[in-house]
């Protein structure tokens, strides 16, 4: 039997150490599928319930493994489908390859069934690399072009390949003109700026008295070198979001998570250090920064385009992390660990006690900060997290201390509802001696969570660790955006776009084979996640959870929470009654120590 192109690409998959494809069949790619029958599936075709599933399945793959991850859908809709995951992708600078089918060749430009301009489709999000496949010997370079490029630029790339080529006999390029031969793999690189750049920055670094640090993902494989780096300069380390697991959060100089969602103590690093180094992160809000004129700033980065944003930095080193803090740290002259240093480490820990002061503030029925503070202890020490986008990433961010090797990740740049569930089940397929717990609201939940909880049950007997836990903040409210609409608009909850419907959510998860248990009062928090957490399949959490129990930023002022109280007081509805009802109150318990601040400088803050 002859190779045909669809063979080849699988072959070629298997040939750069591809194991598992992400996807959805149609029949754009009737001729792939095929192919995968005669292959016996290698690589492993991991079916989604929605295309949109499958590229944020490969995103969470990518994260937590560092490898490429593979989506593959079919023409017109599918193709359509993927996009939000792939922009998740490409924001996050994560690497994925997708493959997608077209119509025929001879009905391309014919207006035919499921016929879309796939190149101008994907030209934004596959910008760094698009090609449609048209003859058997391009294959190879395209494919191979799309894998490097995937690595080197930590990108979205795509492959377009119309029904009749995938079916059509492979031939390969040949030694001819306007042929173009390829070659597998891409070796390991470390980039390092030159020189008399590092001694500059050293230099900078070394006139600061007051140093802080803020770490992002690319700091991840330099966590030796940043914990030196803070020892050395008797820094404080915050966390960009995306960095959350690029540091230990038990190391007392830690302040954990910055901006909208931080932490006080990293907001209080900022606020006061002279000098700032920013390690392998685009953290985009620049009001959480030092003012500007206050500090002078070095970035590291390993991408050139992504230096001399946020904050005017002095010096931009271009760089992997790891090796450019290797050359950086010999010419740093110790600082003193004295009155800075320690006023970081008695800011974090003041923090964490507020964090549990919030925990345990009563709330009707369950508060979602102790939904939080209580997994905190329990967690696996390998532990694979990741969080939705909305209330629960606030909670993730301030209340979860990674430790030891812990991960974590969520929708970063791009903060896309619904990833929470499949960027786990990803995560599974790149660790599945693992486990994995999904914080997620409901609003996410019912928008694709329930769904993906199918592709659990259809592959979860093939993990080691079957542990899969997906817990459910279900408040019948669309909530961050009914806080953020309080805040920023001083507007009541807008029911018609914010009120859920309430889903028995572990009731589904058992329908299908899975477990479950409903969680309506704190007295069953910590017995519900031992019990999660001890399951012999993925399980699901359904935490009723309080609506008015706000994610109050690091740096608001009793005026900023009080006017947000007054916005709630504006709802005239039965619904806005039960929100209202002691929410004063309970927003100045969050403060610590009852602290009833006017500005960003006075009192402890929350």
């Amino acid at each position: 039997m002859s190779t045909k192109v669809s063979d080849h690409l699988l072959q070629r998959l298997r040939e750069w150490g591809v194991d598992r494809v992400f996807a959805y069949a149609g029949d754009g790619i009737n001729g792939l599928l095929a192919a995968w029958g005669r292959a016996d599936d290698n690589p492993r075709f991991i079916q989604s319930r929605h295309e949109e599933m499958s590229a944020f399945e490969a995103v969470g793959y990518a994260k937590f493994s560092g490898r490429v991850g593979v989506c593959a859908a079919t023409s017109g809709p599918g193709a359509i489908h993927l996009l939000n995951g792939l922009y998740d992708a490409k924001l996050d600078h994560v690497p994925v390859v997708a493959i997608v089918g077209q119509t025929n060749r001879s009905a391309m430009g014919g207006s035919y069934q499921q016929e879309v301009d796939l190149l101008s489709l994907f030209k934004d999000v596959a910008s760094d690399f698009c090609e449609m496949v048209t003859v058997p010997e391009q294959l190879p370079n395209v494919l191979d072009r799309a894998m490097r490029t995937a690595y080197a630029r930590r990108t979205v790339t795509a492959l377009i390949i119309p029904a009749d080529v995938q079916e059509l006999d492979y031939t390969p390029p040949q030694h001819a003109f306007k042929m173009v031969p390829s070659s597998l793999g891409v070796a390991p690189y470390a980039p390092v700026p030159a020189d008399t750049e590092i001694t500059r920055a050293a230099e900078l670094i070394n006139e600061g008295e007051r140093v802080a640090v803020l770490v992002g993902q690319g700091a991840r494989g330099a966590r030796a070198e940043v914990e030196r780096l803070a020892d050395v300069l008797g820094a404080g380390v915050a966390k960009a979001l995306l960095g959350k697991d690029a540091l230990p959060d038990d190391l007392p100089y830690v302040t954990g998570a910055i901006g909208l969602l931080g932490t006080r103590a990293s907001y209080e690093l900022m606020r006061d250090c002279d000098t700032l180094v920013v390690v392998g992160s685009s953290f985009p809000y620049t009001q959480f920064l030092p003012e500007f004129g206050q500090a002078r700033a070095v970035q590291i980065d390993i991408d050139p385009f992504m230096v001399g944003l946020r904050y005017p930095f002095e010096i931009n080193l271009v760089g992997d992390a790891r090796e450019t803090l290797a050359r950086l740290l010999p010419q740093l002259k110790p600082k003193s660990h004295g009155d800075w240093r320690a006023g970081i480490e008695k800011n974090t820990a003041r923090w964490w006690e507020v964090m549990e002061r919030r925990a345990a503030v009563s709330a009707d029925p369950v508060n979602p900060e102790y939904v939080f503070h209580a997994l905190d202890p329990l967690l696996p020490e390998n532990v694979m997290l990741t969080a939705d986008s909305g209330s629960a990433a606030n909670w993730y961010a301030r209340h979860l201390r990674i430790r030891g090797t812990m991960r974590g990740s969520l929708s970063g740049t791009l903060a896309t509802m619904g990833a929470g569930v499949p960027y786990a089940i990803g995560a599974k397929f790149a660790h599945p001696d693992r486990p994995a717990i999904a914080l997620v609201g409901d609003g996410a939940m019912q928008m694709n969570g329930m769904a993906e909880l199918i592709t659990a049950a259809k592959y979860h007997k093939e993990w080691q660790d079957p542990r899969l836990v997906v817990a459910v903040l279900n408040n019948q409210d669309l909530n961050q955006v009914t806080w953020e609409m309080r805040a920023m608009e001083g507007a009541p909850q807008f029911l018609p776009s914010q009120a859920l419907p309430d889903v028995p959510y572990a009731d589904f998860a058992r329908s299908i084979g899975l477990d479950g248990v409903r969680v309506e009062e704190p007295d069953g928090v910590v017995a519900a996640w031992q019990r999660a957490l001890a399951a012999d399949r993925p399980f699901v959490i359904d935490f009723r959870t309080d609506p008015a129990v706000p994610p109050i930023p690091p740096h608001a002022t009793l005026d900023q929470i009080e006017a947000a109280a007054a916005a709630v007081l504006k709802g005239d509805s039965d619904r806005a009654a039960v929100v209202r009802q002691g929410l004063k109150a309970k927003l100045q318990d969050m403060l610590p120590g009852g602290h009833k601040r006017r500005g960003h400088g006075e009192g402890d803050g929350a």
